[in-house]
């Protein structure tokens, strides 16, 4: 399927984003593949978020949907998203932060990985990102993975930052299965290891797809510079990694149903 004629729903999960949420919308506008519709779940602003995404709804003609969000933090309400029924006629589906910037190829280039493949697999595209301080200055580019993306890489790795991703259908079927009561360290890093879990498909583009804007609320997702040093140390330190990955092990063993033999047996 050539990758003009794939529709891309945006699946955005929004909670007090007012302080740039509106660069980050204006980066959709600026998008070279025009065929995308924009959901916005919104966890229970008390900010502008809600107005600013409604003025953007009218000065654009894509859909734009904003719904209320589960409101018990930002992985559900990615889950939530993952998780809609009610969603058709899309071939594509990308996450989205509320204060990042897209740079205007993201999801061209996305849709013509997908082309060159069989949508009847999961598949889940995820890139590089440039970083930014919280005032939009570059700090530098987030590590350059040199790994083949796989489940075993999965289990100890989070290689595909949620605001690249990009899943087709068959992906977000099996990211819908998932059960109400699973525990998540973060939505990116389960989306991985269910995708090439169950035999997927997951591609690594080692050129950055977005700018990815730097709080101290995220620099986990950075990994880079002190912060991030201080974090991984105190996560060893601490046997937090070691919480992740039994996090990480529950929550595939309750999906264990749509994992490949393969993937079973890596499991244990």
């Amino acid at each position: 399927m050539p990758s003009g004629n794939q529709k891309i729903v945006i699946l955005l999960a929004a909670f007090n984003g007012a302080a740039h949420i509106k660069e980050q919308l204006a980066s959709f506008a600026a998008q070279s593949h025009h065929d995308w519709e924009l959901i916005v779940s919104d966890d229970g602003s008390t900010d502008r978020t809600v107005d600013i995404v409604r003025e953007f709804s009218h000065s654009v003609p894509q859909r734009i949907d904003l719904t209320t969000g589960p409101q018990k933090g930002f992985w559900k309400n990615f889950v939530s998203l993952a998780k809609r029924a009610d969603i058709s006629g899309a071939e594509l589906f990308a996450f989205s932060d509320q204060d990042d910037i897209w740079f205007p190829d993201k999801l061209e280039r996305a849709a013509k990985w997908f082309s060159t493949g069989s949508s009847d697999i999961p598949r889940l595209y995820f890139a590089r990102t440039e970083l930014i301080d919280a005032d939009g200055r570059p700090v530098g580019l987030s590590p350059l993975f040199r790994r083949k993306p796989s489940f075993q890489n999965a289990l100890v790795q989070n290689m595909g930052g949620g605001n690249t991703m990009v899943m087709n259908k068959a992906a977000k079927r099996l990211l819908a299965r998932a059960p109400d009561d699973i525990a998540l360290i973060s939505h990116d890093w389960w989306a991985y290891q269910v995708v090439t879990g169950s035999g997927g498909i997951a591609f690594y583009d080692p050129l950055p797809s977005l700018k990815y804007r730097q709080h101290r609320n995220n620099l986990i997702g950075a990994n880079r510079g002190f912060w991030q040093r201080y974090l991984r140390a105190t996560a060893f330190a601490n046997q937090r990694m070691k919480y992740w990955n039994e996090v990480n092990i529950y929550t595939l063993d309750k999906m264990r149903d749509l994992l490949s033999a393969p993937a079973l047996s890596t499991l244990g």
